[in-house]
């Protein structure tokens, strides 16, 4: 297990950080206390992954606008709050959204159908993933210290602080799809009956 974490972690993390959000790096933060991955590592992947989906998002949003997908993210609620933030706070709002809980996909569309400088922008996004990625993957590890001092130093602590890590990311599994379930049944009972 902890070979095929080795090799494969990185890869998890990457897409994870692009894809899911702060459970990778949390879990990469386990990993990293327990020595399975390099922190810098975890970082460094957490960073990337993040930094280069929101970069697309955004290259999405300025390049694509009528392609119907970015049509269809416009018009989510998300959307507009993500704009209306932007449009007050550019500079905080950039480095902050993906702290913020529901706007992380409407946001770097949003940016990018702004009139934000491209080049603005970039260097936010990059300076905000490194943020980011560092406090979550820093409070796994810290996590991951406080569960392995609490388990001590003998041999079974470092799977207790793996099934922590397990416990971390079925918990986030079951939390998003209980709030998917519930939004789409919200959308289904706000869809209008088809008049036949």
């Amino acid at each position: 297990m902890e070979e095929f974490l080795r090799q494969y972690g990185p890869i998890g993390i990457f897409l994870g950080a692009g894809f899911e959000g702060q459970t990778a790096l949390i879990v990469g933060g386990l990993l990293a206390r327990q020595h399975i991955l390099n922190l810098w590592v975890v970082l460094a992947c957490a960073t990337a992954g993040s930094g280069l989906v929101d970069h697309m998002l955004f290259v999405a949003g300025r390049r694509f606008r009528h392609h119907r997908w970015v049509v269809r993210a416009t018009q989510q609620a998300a959307f507009a709050k993500a704009l209306s933030f932007i449009e007050r706070y550019p500079i905080s709002y950039i480095l902050a959204f993906r702290f913020i809980f529901g706007l992380r996909v409407a946001s770097p569309i949003a940016v990018g159908v702004s009139k934000i400088p491209t080049w603005r922008f970039t260097l936010l996004n990059i300076l905000g993933a490194v943020i980011w990625a560092t406090a979550f993957t820093l409070s796994g590890f810290i996590f991951g210290e406080a569960v392995h001092n609490f388990l001590g130093h003998g041999r079974h602590a470092g799977r207790w602080t793996l099934a922590a890590a397990g416990a971390v990311v079925v918990i986030v599994l079951v939390i998003w799809a209980v709030r998917y379930l519930l939004r789409r049944r919200k959308l289904l009972a706000e869809t209008p009956a088809e008049i036949n």
